[in-house]
């Protein structure tokens, strides 16, 4: 599992959910929980975060964090599969917004599917865009390297994104999607 995201990572996170008013977010990746308790405290009141990880583990945990952070289990939904497997599954264009903090490599797959996922307007959000800004951090591998690398052309190159890529934790590669 990857580090929890930090404070400043999580506010950003918080931040957006609020900005756009979210009312459904799709996390890819769910962890511990942590970053589910941010988007869930900038997310609108009653708004339901779905958040889609294998580990089972990761699920119980998150769900305990959830709801030590006071959280109704109305809020969340926690879903256990493999991310490509899952997403398919959601409906298209019904997502404020989506956070993937998962396998690096699969970016390319992710984005795909927030695309659809996503109505006008709505944002993805990849974390560690920018690995090997924390000392702490794991160095990618290779192939992570240059799968982020492609992401972030791929995000660049695409006329019905607005991206923006913010230095905060190991990088915020953001992305507004616009209507058409």
């Amino acid at each position: 599992m990857a580090a929890p995201v930090g404070p400043l990572t999580g506010g950003t996170l918080r931040f957006l959910a609020a900005a756009i008013g979210a009312r459904s977010v799709v996390e890819i990746g769910t962890g511990c929980g942590s970053s589910g308790i941010w988007l869930l405290r900038g997310m609108r009141p009653g708004g339901v975060l779905t958040t889609v990880d294998v580990e089972p583990e990761h699920q119980r945990l998150a769900r305990a964090a959830f709801l030590a952070a006071g959280f109704p289990a109305a809020r969340y939904r926690l879903i256990g599969g493999l991310a490509l497997e899952v997403l398919p599954r959601l409906a298209d264009g019904a997502y404020d917004m989506v956070f993937c903090d998962a396998d690096r490599q699969e970016s390319a797959e992710y984005l795909a599917a927030a695309l659809r996922l996503l109505r006008p307007g709505g944002i993805v959000v990849f974390n560690a865009a920018m690995p090997g800004m924390s000392a702490a951090e794991r160095m990618p591998t290779e192939a992570e390297m240059s799968a982020l690398s492609e992401l972030r052309e791929q995000v660049r190159a695409d006329d019905q994104l607005v991206p923006l890529l913010l230095p905060v934790g190991s990088g915020l590669l953001c992305a507004v999607r616009q209507s058409g």
